[in-house]
Formats: structure tokens, sequence, C-alpha cells
């Protein structure tokens, strides 16, 4: 269920000023979005398994709350973040 090698540094070239800058707040929200999206598939394959559940809602709030400080620092990068990651409709 974790992200591979690949899909990360894919991710972090993306989102990233270059390929080694995992910290800024755009590459990790996407990240964050990334492992949202697997576990969301997990849970609907295993609905009894409770404990991932509340892993991915523990994964919802902390991308919230990245989001709310990327929302307050820039809401340029913040519009433009959600609008790639598909998260608003």
């Amino acid at each position: 269920m974790a992200l591979n090698k690949e899909k990360v540094t894919a991710i972090v070239t993306k989102f990233g000023k270059n390929e080694k800058d995992t910290g800024a707040s755009e590459v990790q929200v996407a990240l964050l979005t990334e492992r949202i999206n697997q576990l969301t598939e997990h849970c609907k394959q295993f609905k009894k398994d409770k404990s991932s559940q509340r892993g991915l809602l523990l994964l919802v709030g902390k991308r919230r709350r990245m989001l709310k400080y990327v929302q307050r620092m820039d809401v340029k990068k913040y519009r433009s973040l959600i609008k790639e990651l598909g998260l608003r409709k």
C-alpha cells in the first residue's frame, strides 16, 4: 500500500522546485493525496478494515491542515494545486 519510489520521484519532480525538494508544502499535499487515493481503493475492497479507515481519516485531516497552510501563505499556489490535483469540484 505504500508509495513506490518511482511514483514518489515523479510527484516530487512535478510539484517541487527540483527532484530533491520533498519538504515543499505542495509536494507534501500531492504525496498525501496519492496515499489517500490508494487507501480509499483499499477501504472499498476491504470494508471491515477499521484500522485502515482510521488511517485514511487521519491522512485526510493532515491534508486539510496542509491545504489551509498553503492557502494562508499563497492563494495562487493553493488554487493551482487544487486544480491540478482535482480536489474540489
